[in-house]
């Protein structure tokens, strides 16, 4: 019959039913690489402390940049973490993702196995890969011919081959995943492990976020774009959040990992927990390649959504881990969301930004500060915004200036906003036993 469309077939027609409802999931293992020291315990015992992990950059002659200083790794032995054999041919950010992650592993007590590598996820963030990696190869190119480049060249330098080698070295095979997202990166990974949890595709996941990008194209590159601070002659106070003073980031380096586990999974092997990871939102601005709106809309929206997804109203958040660059509008524009998001609770919250320390590692960022949110929940101690000495009249919330503080943290929230209009917020919450 001309016309005629003949029914579909049932099993086309067929719904997805998610399974997973109900599903809890915990942190129960952390690990940093960070400006403030390798492992967790240096890194933990610095930030409360409100030192400082930038200085001069040593890695080039920054001299003729403009920008000669950053947050750099100084105390990481690739040897204490990885075979030197297959460390030479791992770009920096992916042995600084590879010890974070063992750290972590070691941390909760995880022991990967045959039976159980299906079903353990390895899903971590990345903004710019192996740029360093990248320079130094177009010069061999340019100077002695691309018969001279490494054929390790291309896997060294792709953004995913942090979350490759985590699930390579450690024997991981569940998703494999990396998040290049700019700087919400890490916190997307964070993210995107807890919904791989709560639906049911992995019972753990290693995830965070990695990068090292401190080189000429990066440093100068940013630098053109007036992103970065220019405070040379005082590197320990040119990363000063929320301050009227402030004149952008400082550019940083490391890795932050987390292990998620469904809760019954912990608890049946007697794991020890950080916190619970409640709730996750993601939007985007739709407005600016590197600016956010100035009504912060699109960071209203992802908080909303996170606390929407954690089942929470505002005024059950005590602690924001702020975004908080250091730049002149990005600083401004968080407050104005918070206090949309928030409300009159917004004076209410602790809220700090640890680059005022760690610096800004980008795609990695997020991943250190989840990291940051599980250890203030679990020791119930808000970290400070450091170089807070004069405040941003626009800025007039509660940014813990100076001094960590003791505090109540029933639930804290993780921020993460990046270039191209990409936000990424995270709930954890202290875990008060089965409900």
């Amino acid at each position: 019959m001309v016309g005629f469309i003949p029914p579909r077939p049932f099993f086309l027609c067929k719904q997805i039913v998610r399974i997973s409802v109900g599903r809890r999931v915990v942190v129960t293992g952390v690990g940093l690489v960070t400006p403030l020291g390798t492992g967790v315990e240096k890194t933990w015992s610095a930030l409360c402390a409100g030192k400082s992990g930038i200085g001069p950059i040593t890695r080039f002659d920054a001299s003729e940049v403009g920008v000669n200083i950053a947050a750099e790794v100084k105390d990481f032995q690739v040897e204490d973490h990885i075979d030197k054999k297959v460390a030479k041919h791992l770009d920096l950010f992916v042995q600084y993702a590879v010890a974070a992650a063992g750290e972590a592993l070691r941390n909760a007590d995880f022991q990967i196995t045959e039976e159980n590598a299906p079903r353990v996820g390895s899903i971590m963030g990345c903004g710019l890969g192996g740029l360093p990696t990248i320079e130094k190869y177009h010069q061999v190119a340019m100077e002695k011919g691309t018969k001279r480049i490494t054929p390790f060249f291309i896997p060294m330098v792709i953004p995913n081959m942090g979350a490759g080698q985590i699930s390579i070295i450690y024997g991981t095979r569940g998703p494999n995943l990396c998040l290049t997202t700019a700087c919400a990166a890490g916190t997307h990974a964070v993210g995107e492990a807890f919904r791989s949890i709560v639906n049911d595709e992995c019972d753990v996941a290693i995830t965070g976020g990695s990068e090292s990008v401190i080189c000429p194209l990066a440093v100068g590159g940013f630098h053109a774009m007036k992103a970065l601070s220019t405070r040379n002659d005082q590197p320990e106070k040119a990363s000063r959040p929320f301050d009227r003073d402030r004149d952008g980031f400082i550019i940083s380096e490391g890795a932050g990992v987390l292990i998620l586990e469904e809760l019954e999974h912990a608890l049946a092997r007697g794991a020890k927990i950080y916190a619970e990871v409640a709730g996750y939102g993601l939007s985007g601005d739709g407005y600016h390649m590197a600016a956010p709106p100035e009504d912060g809309n699109g960071a209203v929206r992802c908080m909303k959504m996170a606390l929407k997804d954690a089942g929470m109203k505002p005024e059950d958040v005590d602690y924001v881990n702020a975004h908080g660059t250091s730049t002149p509008l990005n600083d401004v524009v968080e407050t104005r969301a918070l206090k949309t998001a928030f409300g009159d609770h917004a004076y209410k919250l602790a809220i700090s930004s640890t680059k005022s320390m760690t610096g800004h590692m980008l795609g990695g960022a997020g991943g250190i500060e989840s990291v940051f949110t599980a250890l203030a929940i679990k020791h119930q101690i808000a970290p400070p915004t450091m170089n807070l000495e004069n405040a941003d009249p626009e800025c007039d919330l509660d940014y813990v200036p100076n001094q960590a503080r003791k505090m109540k943290i029933r639930a804290a929230m993780s921020n993460s906003f990046g270039f191209g209009g990409t936000n990424a917020v995270l709930i954890m919450k202290e875990y008060e036993g089965k409900s």
